[in-house]
């Protein structure tokens, strides 16, 4: 693990790893264990890359960032389980579901309809297991 001089001592995974335990909890260490039996090596390099050297870079906020993502996981229309990973960080960043919608809303001038309903529908199974889980804590 090489130390990045320019970011306080700090490694990019390193980085990396603060970076996306901030945005969405222990569901970077969730990709570790699922990828260790396949591709334990490519873990790394989503740490380093997207959230050691993107995410972590000044100029945007957190929720800025999340907004983007969505909006570009929705427009591929491809990525369904990584939109629900980025709708559940942006909720945990502080965006607003309407803000959440109205982005995938957007996509459909660019994507068209088709990705944005799914990425409606990702949001909304997104809500519905947040909803779920507030009940049970409730309860």
């Amino acid at each position: 693990m090489t130390q990045d001089p320019l970011n306080g001592g700090e490694s990019r995974l390193e980085r990396g790893r603060r970076a996306l335990a901030d945005i969405d909890g222990e569901a970077g260490e969730r990709v570790v264990v699922a990828l260790a039996d396949i591709a334990p090596d490519f873990a790394t390099y989503l740490f380093e890359f997207p959230f050691g050297d993107i995410y972590s870079r000044p100029g945007l906020d957190l929720r800025s960032r999340e907004i983007a993502t969505v909006a570009a996981l929705t427009a591929m229309g491809t990525a369904e389980a990584q939109l629900k990973v980025h709708i559940e960080a942006g909720l945990n960043v502080g965006l607003g579901r309407e803000e959440i919608v109205e982005t995938i809303m957007q996509m459909a001038v660019y994507a068209g309809f088709p990705a944005a309903l799914n990425g409606l529908f990702a949001a909304k199974a997104v809500f519905a297991a947040r909803d779920a889980d507030n009940r049970e804590d409730a309860a």
